[in-house]
C-alpha cells in the first residue's frame, strides 16, 4: 500500500471518528444535557481549529457549531455565542450563514445586542456581487509553511440577503429604531436592485410611520389625545426602566383611571335619603337588588299575556291526553268468559 492510499485511509477513518463525536453531541443535546452538548461541541471545533489536515467539511462545522449554539441558548448563556463562534472560527465569514442566524437570533432575543452590530457588519462587509453569487478573499495563515494565502469565499444570494435582513430591518430599524442608519447602509451595499428596492420601501414605510406617531405625540389635539399619549410614553419607558420605575408609573396611573371611570358609575353609589329628622343610606347592593326586581316585574307584565296563553296550553294539552287515556281504558270491551272458553272447547273436544 502506497503513502497516498494510507492517507485517504487515515482521513476516512478520521472522519468517520467526527462523525461520531458529533452525532454523541447531537444526543446529549436532544436528552437535554446541556452542559455535556456544549463541553463536546467546543472540544470538537478547537479539534477543527488546531486541525490543519483538512479533514473538518462545511457540513462538520456547521453541525457543531449548531450543538454549540443551541446548548448555549440553553444554559442562559446567550450573551456569550457571538463571542463564542469568534473564537473557533479563523474570520466571521467563515462562519456558516444558519448557524450565524441561529445565534444572533438568540441574542438578539435575550435583549443582549452588546457586539452583535460589529459581529454582523464584519461579516456583511467585503462581499462583492458577481454571476449570480457573492464573493469575498480572506487571508488566511499557514502553520506549516508560516506564511499566508488567499482563501476564496463563495455565499448564495440568498443567505446573504437573510443575514442582510436581520440587520437592517431587525437589528437597526427594529431593534435599536435607527431607520436612518438603515436606510443608508441598503443605499450603499452591494445588493441586487431589485431586492434593495424592496428594503427601502419598507424602511420608508416604517420611517413614515414613525414621523406620523412623531406629530401625534408632539401636537396632540385634544385633552384626552395628550392623556393617551402621555400614558403611552410612560408605558415604553417603563420597559426601559427597573421594577422600582414601574410601580411608580403603577401608582400615578390607577388614581386618574380612576377618576376617569368613577363618573360612569354614580348610579352604584350609595344614596342617603332623609325624612324629617331621620336619615336612610340605601347601599349599592339594595339598589342593585331593587333594579333587579323591578326588571323582573316589568318582564312579566310585558309578557303575562303571553305567559298565561302558554300554561293555558299545556293545561288543555295534559287534559286532553288525560281524557283520551280514559276513554282508551274504558271503550276496550272485557268478555269475562275468555279466560274459560279454552277450557270449555277442551272439555267437548275430549267428548
Amino acid at each position: 500500500m502506497n503513502t497516498a492510499t494510507m492517507s485517504i485511509t487515515t482521513d476516512a477513518s478520521a472522519a468517520e471518528t467526527i462523525w461520531k463525536q458529533i452525532e454523541v453531541s447531537e444526543s446529549y443535546l436532544v436528552c437535554s444535557m446541556y452542559e455535556e452538548a456544549a463541553s463536546l461541541a467546543s472540544s470538537i471545533l478547537k479539534h477543527f481549529q488546531d486541525d490543519s489536515s483538512g479533514v473538518a467539511t462545511q457540513d462538520m462545522l456547521e453541525s457543531t457549531a449548531m450543538v454549540l449554539v443551541q446548548s448555549l441558548n440553553q444554559l442562559g448563556r446567550a450573551p456569550e455565542i457571538v463571542n463564542q463562534l469568534t473564537s473557533y472560527f479563523t474570520t466571521v465569514k467563515t462562519i456558516p450563514v444558519q448557524v450565524l442566524l441561529t445565534g444572533v437570533c438568540f441574542q438578539i432575543a435575550e435583549g443582549s445586542i452588546s457586539g452583535t452590530r460589529e459581529f454582523l457588519e464584519e461579516f456583511l462587509n467585503g462581499w462583492n456581487l458577481g454571476d449570480g453569487q457573492y464573493v469575498a478573499v480572506i487571508a488566511e495563515a499557514n502553520t506549516e509553511c508560516y506564511s499566508e494565502y488567499n482563501r476564496h469565499l463563495i455565499l448564495g444570494i440568498d443567505e446573504y440577503l437573510e443575514v442582510v435582513e436581520v440587520y437592517a430591518m431587525t437589528l437597526l430599524a427594529t431593534v435599536l429604531k435607527d431607520v436612518d442608519l438603515a436606510i443608508s447602509w441598503v443605499e450603499n451595499a452591494s445588493l441586487p436592485e431589485e431586492n434593495r428596492q424592496g428594503l427601502r420601501r419598507r424602511l420608508n414605510s416604517m420611517q413614515s410611520s414613525k414621523s406620523t406617531k412623531f406629530s401625534q405625540v408632539s401636537s396632540p389635539t385634544s385633552d384626552s389625545e395628550a392623556y393617551f399619549v402621555n400614558e403611552q410614553n410612560m408605558s415604553e419607558g417603563s420597559h426601559k426602566g427597573q421594577h422600582s420605575d414601574n410601580r411608580k408609573y403603577t401608582s400615578k396611573i390607577v388614581p386618574r383611571l380612576a377618576e376617569r371611570i368613577e363618573p360612569c358609575f354614580w348610579c352604584f353609589r350609595a344614596i342617603n335619603l332623609k325624612f324629617g329628622n331621620k336619615k336612610f343610606v340605601i347601599s349599592s347592593g339594595k339598589i342593585m337588588l331593587g333594579c333587579l326586581v323591578l326588571s323582573i316585574y316589568y318582564v312579566y307584565r310585558r309578557k303575562q299575556a303571553t305567559i298565561k296563553r302558554m300554561v293555558r296550553r299545556q293545561i288543555t294539552a295534559v287534559k286532553r291526553a288525560l281524557v283520551d287515556l280514559w276513554e282508551l281504558a274504558f271503550s276496550y270491551e272485557v268478555n269475562p268468559l275468555a279466560a274459560v272458553q279454552p277450557i270449555a272447547d277442551a272439555a267437548n273436544q275430549g267428548r
